[in-house]
């Protein structure tokens, strides 16, 4: 069974220059399918997976950011670049980088064949990069208190929806 493990960036990947941005919080997790999976298939799995249709719930009541499955399709195939409360902002054959509404935090995606596998494989990509502000005060960037406090459970639902995008996607 493939394991979700955290990983370094990918030279290429669209994230990169986050974790180049001093005081920018950036991770990067990784898991295989075996299967070829287009970047269209694994966004498309993603966000219409049921713990994150959990979060979309979140934002249809609170931000009043509805979505459906029919809209991460769209996204997924290129014919939108809006979805709930994320915008594209960066996009390529194999990555997809999302924005938030705040501008704060950032979601991205990539699939990669497995190289040297005799049996078609792809490798999964599942990262965030959260941007820091200024805080007044101090004078110094920072990620403020709501994140640090929750970067445990940010860790642990980052691996968890991965989890799910693959097992969606082996189905």
């Amino acid at each position: 069974m493939a394991t979700v493990r955290a990983c370094d960036l990918p030279t290429n990947a669209l994230l990169t220059v986050y974790s180049h941005d001093p005081g920018c919080y950036t991770d990067c997790f990784s898991t295989e399918v075996t299967k070829d999976i287009d970047l269209s298939g694994y966004v498309t799995a993603f966000y219409t997976t049921p713990l994150f249709k959990l979060e979309r719930m979140v934002l249809k009541l609170a931000l009043a950011k509805p979505s459906t499955d029919a809209e991460a399709q769209q996204l997924a195939r290129s014919q939108i670049d809006q979805f709930a409360a994320w915008r594209v902002e960066d996009r390529t054959d194999e990555q997809l980088l999302m924005c938030d509404m705040s501008g704060r935090t950032r979601s991205w995606f990539k699939v990669e064949s497995v190289a040297g596998s005799t049996d078609p494989a792809t490798r999964l990509y599942f990262g965030s990069a959260v941007v820091p502000v200024l805080n007044k005060r101090s004078g110094y960037r920072t990620l403020g208190f709501g994140f640090s406090a929750l970067l445990g459970f940010h860790k642990l639902y980052s691996r968890a929806l991965l989890s799910a995008s693959r097992s969606r996607l082996e189905k």
